[in-house]
């Protein structure tokens, strides 16, 4: 029988490169977003290969048990759950609207419990597979981006806690944390006031692909690994941040700062 594979967000960047390399690998692919136009582009480069598109908000309860519904309805199985759908921000704590705070944890955090808490059941029947896509700021917070990093904290701290409880029943729990990847985060991303900043602060081609995040965390996936630090700038933040903080604070600081129109004062 072939395997199913939900990816939320999965109409654009990393999402969108999960999706089409889930269905090249076989499997029936299920994806939300809540861009029509973006939906649509994908889907058409799905062309034939099975897969239904769920125009769909990753922050709402009620979607996020449609979009459960809807996969068992159309392919009787879910072996693969995709937390993808998130946002960023950039802006000083001291300046951020409260709900851009709560947008971001809806988003990122919640949307995540949601999907996962409706979809669980019918993993647990396959022995099926959940993937986090996280972040490096879910172990190392940068400034300008709290709600981003609180976000990305609780969001693993979840998946850890069930990871233990679901190991001895035949689900991997696998959390994937990129670095600086080539995608529409920056751009999406919110400001002080909740509107999106509409460009990259960074040098969007010096990073690491989409694409590449996508065939890595399939094959970490494959092998049942738990983690999957990405970008050696990623690597060595992870790392440094466990043996010398607080140098490495003063070291993100002046990288941030160099970052055009940058809020740090």
């Amino acid at each position: 029988m072939q395997k199913v594979a939900i990816i939320t967000g999965g109409s654009s960047g990393i999402g969108k490169s999960l999706t089409l390399k889930y269905a090249n690998e076989g499997y029936a692919v299920v994806f939300t977003g809540r861009n029509s136009e973006r939906m649509s582009q994908v889907a058409n480069e799905l062309g034939e290969r099975p897969h239904l598109a769920l125009e769909l908000d990753a922050a709402d309860k009620s979607d996020n048990q449609k979009m459960v519904e809807e996969t068992i309805k159309h392919f009787g199985r879910i072996d693969v759950l995709i937390c993808n759908a998130g946002i960023s921000m950039r802006a000083l704590f001291e300046e951020v609207e409260l709900e851009v705070f709560k947008q971001l944890m809806d988003i990122n955090f919640y949307g995540a419990i949601y999907a996962t808490k409706f979809a669980l059941p019918h993993l647990l029947e396959s022995q099926g597979t959940i993937i986090a896509i996280s972040s490096i700021n879910g172990w190392r917070s940068t400034p300008a981006r709290t709600a981003y990093s609180s976000s990305k904290f609780a969001m693993q701290g979840f998946f850890e806690a069930l990871r233990t409880e679901v190991m001895t029943r035949g689900v991997n729990v696998l959390v994937v944390c990129p670095g600086f990847t080539s995608s529409n985060i920056r751009n999406a991303a919110l400001t002080a006031d909740g509107k999106a900043q509409g460009e990259s602060p960074r040098n969007e081609k010096k990073m690491m692909t989409s694409d590449e995040v996508a065939e890595r965390t399939f094959r970490a996936a494959k092998k049942k690994k738990r983690d999957l630090i990405l970008t050696f700038e990623g690597k060595m933040a992870v790392f440094l941040n466990k043996v010398i903080p607080s140098r490495l604070d003063r070291m993100i600081y002046n990288m941030m700062k160099k970052e055009p129109d940058n809020p740090l004062k």
